[in-house]
């Protein structure tokens, strides 16, 4: 994976149980979920891989809780780096960068348009 690809993209939302069925319906995908240790998380699964995922935003404390909408996640070789240079171009940082054991090293910004995207930089990366 190099600089600038999409790494993941990713639900949040309050009615999980709804929104599987919602996207298995209209979409076929199947759901997985899984125990991350610190929660579960669910993988959306198509056509036999993992392709995305969903947090349940209700399992959270309110203060950790995104509003409800998809994600992207957008792939850096330094996010810390990505997230001074987004700042310098008028972007504000939502929450700032932080390590997730076995996942990797992300930060959520908002462009200067208003629209939110993680920078990220996966721990198994080559």
């Amino acid at each position: 994976m190099t600089q600038g690809d999409w790494f993941w993209h990713e639900l949040h939302t309050s009615d999980a149980e709804a929104a599987k069925s919602f996207y298995n319906e209209i979409a076929g995908w199947g759901a997985n979920t899984v125990d991350m240790g610190n929660g579960d998380y669910t993988l959306w699964q198509h056509g036999g891989s993992d392709h995305g995922g969903m947090v349940n935003t209700a399992a959270l404390p309110k203060d950790q809780r995104l509003p409800t909408g998809w994600y992207i996640y957008i792939n850096v070789d330094d996010v810390d780096a990505s997230v001074a240079k987004a700042k310098d171009l008028g972007a504000s940082v939502v929450i700032p960068p932080y390590d997730m054991p076995n996942v990797g090293r992300m930060s959520l910004i908002e462009d200067p348009q208003g629209a939110k995207a993680f920078l990220m930089k996966g721990a198994h990366q080559e």
